[in-house]
Formats: structure tokens, sequence, C-alpha cells
């Protein structure tokens, strides 16, 4: 299948915005061609949203004013006893409609913590019949389930011990991923002492703990909306940018749309990031974490990609189409999805 995209290209790791067409020849960036054109359309790459929990979708906005802990703490959080509580028709079915909306705003995989065991892995999979998104699952609960799925996402170090787990996931040369300093700086070097593929949150920590994140070159996930819904705090997100990989993820549907909009206009406006910097989070970053070659606009590279209409009510006279992208654009804005 061949297609072309005609606009202006954010291209490549700094997102420089170029005028010119874009070429895809079955599923790959054939070439790009920088020439004049009369389209007013963004191309940019599809997102990434590196951590979600979509089980979440049978109870969106329940347990308003709700801790942290009341909310999703496991075994007995809100959100463990309404999945309890639901069929497993009926969360393949909510899962589904998230997914959809995912899918058609843009995201073109997302690394999903799956709580349910074996179970929740196998549901999420039949979410997903039909969808071109793709998933990164992270099963929960058992070495099964990590087996059964592609890692294993544990809560956080406080709740459990997690080092046979560590080793099983090793073993099946799974990555295994944690929770970590959302409440607290407390589990954070225990979790960082487990050696995982990232850690989640990092909203507490102290200067030893961002000093090994750097020196070992640790992945970070931020989801500033959630921590801000569940009154955490805020993660250090510049100081972690300038020290190691950082992906923006939207987290629990219960408390957010997984809308990476969103998430990259409140993360701009609340962190002292450039816009180049947060676009970069929430595509090409989350892509690496998920092992994918995609994520950003480069010859040779999967053509899973974003077009917006430049001309829209909304992103007409922008004058920084990264800056516009991120702080200004929605789902409306949305022309095309390649995925």
């Amino acid at each position: 299948m061949t297609r072309t995209l005609e606009g202006t290209i954010l291209l490549g790791e700094e997102f420089h915005p170029t005028e010119g067409r874009l070429h895809v020849e079955n599923g790959e960036i054939d070439a790009i061609e920088e020439t004049q054109t009369d389209a007013t359309d963004i191309i940019l790459p599809a997102f990434v949203n590196a951590h979600t929990h979509i089980g979440d979708s049978i109870a969106k906005e329940a347990g308003g004013g709700l801790s942290l802990d009341d909310l999703v703490a496991p075994p007995d959080g809100l959100k463990h006893r309404l999945l309890r509580a639901a069929s497993t028709e009926e969360k393949v079915e909510a899962m589904a409609r998230t997914l959809q909306f995912m899918e058609s705003s843009g995201t073109a995989a997302f690394l999903e913590f799956r709580e349910g065991g074996v179970e929740g892995v196998e549901a999420i999979r039949e979410a997903l019949t039909g969808r071109e998104i793709d998933p990164v699952i992270f099963g929960r609960e058992s070495a099964d389930a990590m087996r059964a799925a592609d890692g294993f996402g544990a809560s956080g170090a406080r709740d459990n011990e997690f080092g046979e787990i560590r080793e099983a996931a090793r073993t099946a040369g799974k990555p295994f991923a944690i929770h970590a300093g959302e409440r607290d700086p407390h589990d954070l070097t225990p979790a960082m002492d487990l050696d995982p593929a990232f850690l989640i949150h990092v909203v507490h920590p102290r200067q030893e703990h961002l000093d090994r994140i750097e020196s070992e070159q640790l992945p970070v996930v931020v989801c500033p909306r959630s921590n801000l819904v569940t009154n955490v705090g805020v993660a250090p997100i510049r100081e972690l940018t300038e020290r190691t990989t950082v992906a923006l993820g939207t987290d629990n549907v219960m408390l957010n749309s997984p809308s990476m909009f969103r998430e990259m206009e409140f993360t701009a406006k609340l962190a002292d990031v450039s816009a180049e910097t947060v676009l970069r989070m929430a595509t090409r970053n989350g892509a690496k974490l998920a092992g994918k070659e995609y994520g950003l606009i480069e010859e040779g590279r999967p053509a899973k990609l974003l077009v917006l209409d430049g001309n829209s009510d909304n992103l007409c006279g922008a004058e920084d189409w990264a800056r516009a992208v991120v702080r200004r654009a929605g789902e409306a804005d949305v022309k095309a999805v390649l995925l």
C-alpha cells in the first residue's frame, strides 16, 4: 500500500517543522521530500502511552475524593473491588471502548499494567480483537500472568517482596517494571534494587535517588494528571528529563481520560520544559520503553503517524507547531491516524 501525506512534517528527534511530502510504502516511511505545498496538515509521530490501567474502564470517575490507597491499593482499594465484581464480558466491552478511543485519537501503542492474573491478560487480548493499536502488556499478581503477558508490572516495593518474580521475569527474558516514589521516597531504593526496566511515577525522589537514576540510566514514566488527582504531588519532571529517558502515561482510566493530548498539555503547563521535550516524552521515549522503532519521523521507520488539521478553528494561525500540538491540539483536530 502506497500513501502520500503533504503538509508540515515534524521531523526527527527535535520535531523540526519541515514543509513537504511524506511517502509511505507498505507501512514504512519510504521517503521525505522537502518542498512547498498548499497543504495545511500537520504530520507528527503517533503517540505511545507509556503507562495505563485499561481495566479501570468499568469505573470511570468512581471514588471521587478518596485517597490513593482507598482508590487503587491492592487488594481492597475501590478499583480492585469493582474489578472483582464485574463480569469478564463487562470488562472486555469497557476496555474495547477505551482502546477504540485511544486508537482514533492517535495512540500507536500503550504499556498496560493488567490486573486479574492470567484471566486479566486474556481479557485485554480479547478486547484488542480487530484493533491496530500495539499493546505491551505487563501481567500482575503471578509468574503465570507474567508468562502469559509481555512482562511483569509490580504495584510497588512496599506492597510485596518481588525478588522471586523479578528473577522469573529475567529468566523468561521479559521486562519487569514497578511503581515507585508515588506516595513518598521510601520505596524507591528497594524498587531500584530490583533492576527494573523502568520506574513509574517517581514523585518524591531524594538526591540520592536522582543520582542513581542518572548513573544507571533508569527510565521513568511520569503521570502528572493522575498524581494531582490522587493528591500525592508533582514529579520533578524537568530534573528527571535532564538525567534520563522520561516517558508520559495517562495511568488509570478510572481517574483520567487516556488522552495523550490532555496529558501533554497538562505536563507542558505544569513543568518548566520545552514543547519538544514533552512531545518526545509522548512519542519516541515511550516507543523506546515499548521496544518499538517508531515514535519519530525518519526514512525507514514504521509509518505510525498522526495527521492534524492545521487549518482547524483551534489550530489555524499557530506560529510554533510543536508548541501548538502539545499545548493546544485535541481529538477534534485529528484528521487521520496511520497505524
